[in-house]
């Protein structure tokens, strides 16, 4: 008797699991199974302050992530999940005002209007701005820092545009 109730519940379980969709899982992100490949389009510059090297910068670093941080193939369109989008803003202004006429701080904000679409789960797609920024020293100048703020702030906007992908966050 004991011997066939374990084997029913043997049975129940290789059933369930194998009815089971697995999705593949690294650093806790979420994938379908089925997907193989991935693309990401080249972010459109759509700023006015914003350097022309501001859309492949932004492009790169989020290859350079999906790359690093899934299995998937990068593919150059059409992939089984996809990014695209563009650069909406970029926008310096002063966040710590010292005195009337002088600010201790300046920030630097970039918003990037992001849609992604997944090929098996219409419900994963969407579309968003996201939006970081970068604090420096109003006695430093821009163009000394812009490639460090910049940097530092697509590093942000990158794991933001992921988490929300893979993580549902």
């Amino acid at each position: 008797m004991v011997k066939h109730i374990i084997k029913i519940v043997l049975a129940f379980v290789l059933v369930t699991m194998h009815s089971c969709k697995v999705k593949y899982s690294l650093n806790g992100a979420s994938i379908p199974a089925e997907a193989k490949t991935i693309s990401v389009g080249f972010f459109v510059n759509n700023t006015t302050l914003g350097a022309p090297s501001l859309s492949q910068r932004f492009t790169e670093k989020m290859r350079d992530v999906v790359s690093s941080q899934t299995r998937l193939a990068l593919v150059s369109q059409n992939g089984d999940l996809q990014f695209e989008g563009s650069i909406m803003d970029y926008n310096i202004s002063p966040v710590a005002i010292q005195s009337t006429d002088l600010a201790g701080l300046n920030r630097l904000t970039i918003t990037v209007n992001v849609k992604y679409s997944n090929r098996f789960d219409a419900g994963k797609n969407f579309e968003q701005n996201f939006t970081r920024f970068a604090d420096y020293k109003s006695t430093e100048s821009i163009n000394a820092r812009e490639a460090d703020l910049v940097a530092e702030i697509y590093r942000q906007l990158t794991e933001d545009v992921f988490n929300k992908a893979f993580n549902n966050w």
